[in-house]
């Protein structure tokens, strides 16, 4: 039809991952050794030590769909189920292994910090390299100029070289640059987290003036809330797969009914590792519930391989960058003894209510608090998808921490 922009045809995107079986430590004779060994491979008839293997990946199967002309699109899925891989293909980016796909119009994209921005050139410059690149001329982008550095508010830095901004700047200006130099297809990944609470509102409503304006918006993002106050209409990837294309808030719905399913991790101690004491040997985790009623569950088996004085467990959970956020101590009807050669152990963890994000999770184990028998660092990952906050309308960020406590409000109103 006429007013069909994008149109995608069984698209997909294959990606060939390598193996290899070696020492896990290199040193500059094994990089020696194995040069000379490549030099006279052609000679030789046995096998290499070293054995290689490889294996195709499908980030993106049979994809198809239509996105017309002012639509608002969000697309969702789990980490890995090939949202980013779709966008860099409808960018031009990379180019897709089989199908095919038909764009009308100009594209501007927001993918990663810092792409279509050269780091040497400055601000001012970066502007003029990007309108160039879509296509338009110098007095046009003059017409523009001033909208856009007033929106990405780096007035004072705009003859400075942007491999000095920070990364809110970076991407303050590279959404100005994107949003005003009227693309009729405007592709916008998640990088909008890395700006400040302010400037994400701002990017919303932009967004929205953008698409009112007949353009069209795609946008990724893991905040539900953020999607439906944006997006008219969804695209739901899981591995690769579209589970369906219709309404924004059918897609929502979609993608919670397949994560209210749960995550599952398992993480396992290697055989052969030494420990003369108390060994936390395997741990499964489950996350069961929905925002902002989470609850984490741990089957973790210990063994008791000798002698060793009582003892009991602490459960960290750390954001995927490190910072502290909570410590769980399970009670226990009695501590840990080695009166049995295995330990069963199920613990629940009632979780605070989250910002999306990754998390991880550690173990201890110890006689008082000062004795460690046993660690486990960042063996479990979880991932919260959803806004802990119902009808929140643009993304959470970690300025203001990880953990939204649950409130009430009571408006007494006082006429004089």
């Amino acid at each position: 039809m006429s007013d069909t922009v994008i149109r995608v045809e069984n698209l997909g995107k294959k990606y060939i991952i390598g193996h290899q079986q070696q020492e896990r430590y290199t040193a500059l004779r094994d990089v020696i050794a194995n040069g000379a060994k490549g030099l006279l491979k052609p000679f030789q008839n046995r096998k290499s030590n070293t054995q290689n293997s490889q294996e195709d990946f499908w980030a993106l199967k049979d994809v198809s769909f239509e996105i017309k002309q002012g639509d608002r699109v969000g697309i969702i899925g789990r980490n890995g189920a090939g949202k980013s891989t779709l966008l860099k293909i409808l960018s031009r980016i990379t180019e897709p292994t089989k199908g095919s796909i038909k764009i009308k119009g100009r594209v501007a994209s927001l993918l990663e910090v810092g792409t279509g921005f050269h780091p040497e050139l400055t601000g001012r410059e970066n502007i003029y390299l990007n309108g160039a690149i879509l296509g338009m001329g110098k007095v046009e982008i003059q017409r523009k100029f001033d909208e856009i550095v007033d929106f990405a508010e780096v007035e004072k830095f705009l003859d400075t070289p942007v491999k000095r901004y920070s990364s809110g700047m970076y991407v303050r200006l590279a959404f100005a640059v994107a949003a005003y130099l009227e693309p009729e297809i405007l592709i916008i990944d998640e990088v909008l987290a890395v700006g400040d609470t302010q400037f994400q509102k701002k990017c919303l409503g932009k967004m929205r003036t953008v698409a009112q304006e007949g353009r069209t918006v795609l946008f990724v993002s893991h905040n539900m809330a953020a999607i439906n106050a944006l997006c008219s209409t969804g695209i739901v990837l899981d591995r690769g797969n579209v589970l369906c294309h219709c309404s924004a808030s059918q897609c929502i719905s979609q993608y919670e009914v397949q994560n209210s399913q749960g995550q599952s991790e398992a993480w396992m101690r290697s055989s052969n590792y030494k420990s003369s004491t108390l060994v936390i040997t395997q741990i499964n985790s489950k996350l069961k519930g929905e925002q902002p009623n989470l609850i984490l569950e741990l089957d973790i088996t210990l063994e008791s391989r000798s002698h060793h004085k009582p003892a009991f467990l602490a459960i960290d959970v750390v954001s995927a960058n490190g910072t502290s956020l909570m410590q769980a101590i399970p009670e226990l009807e009695v501590f840990l003894k080695d009166t049995k050669v295995e330990h069963l152990i199920n613990v629940s963890i009632q979780l605070p209510p989250l910002i999306p994000n990754q998390y991880l999770v550690s173990i201890w184990v110890g006689s008082h608090y000062t004795e460690t028998l046993d660690e486990v660092k960042e063996a479990i990952m979880f991932e919260v998808h959803e806004s802990p906050t119902p009808g929140r309308s643009f993304p959470h960020t970690t300025e203001h921490g990880y953990i939204v406590p649950m409130s009430s409000v009571n408006v007494l109103n006082k006429a004089f």
